[in-house]
């Protein structure tokens, strides 16, 4: 695959944290402030803005004191979009990256949550899916005619209801 098909896996991990720290409504400065408490020396605003462009790998400190100054967990972090995920040898798709997050040894019992990460991101695949604009569509132009006045002539229960009769032609 070549880069357009996917998005290198710092980039995935710099979207997601800048996804988050819009969320909690952090500046750039704020985050890298929030990291120092757990790394000895706050990040720059210019280093995490280099990081959520997907211009730095992390260390493993590095996403540990990411994830606690988002208040997430790291497997937080490493989640992507639907496109697939590049490595420096390889290009993975979206589901098996995804897969990578959920541990499937034998010795540590899921505790749900892993799952539950991986369905939400699902759903809002789903969600975001144009047959379901358009039914969210359709349906505020139908919340939108059922609150109308009723047409001139017609008792307002009656019309609400459906429970007119159409006149037919001749």
């Amino acid at each position: 695959m070549t880069e357009e098909d996917g998005v290198r896996v710092e980039e995935a991990i710099g979207q997601q944290i800048a996804h988050l720290r819009a969320a909690r409504q952090m500046s750039l400065t704020q985050l890298g402030q929030a990291m120092g408490r757990y790394l000895g020396k706050p990040w720059s605003r210019q280093a995490v803005h280099q990081a959520e462009r997907g211009r730095r790998a992390f260390t493993a400190a590095e996403l540990a004191a990411v994830a606690l100054a988002l208040d997430t967990s790291i497997p937080a972090l490493f989640l992507a979009g639907a496109e697939p995920v590049e490595l420096p040898a390889a290009t993975i798709s979206a589901e098996d990256y995804r897969a990578l997050l959920l541990y499937a040894g034998d010795d540590v019992p899921l505790d749900g949550v892993e799952e539950l990460i991986v369905a939400l991101h699902d759903i809002a695949e789903v969600v975001q899916r144009p047959a379901l604009a358009r039914l969210a569509r359709i349906g505020r132009i139908a919340e939108q005619v059922a609150s109308a006045p009723p047409p001139p002539g017609r008792p307002d229960h009656l019309v609400r209801r459906g429970l007119t009769r159409r006149k037919h032609p001749a």
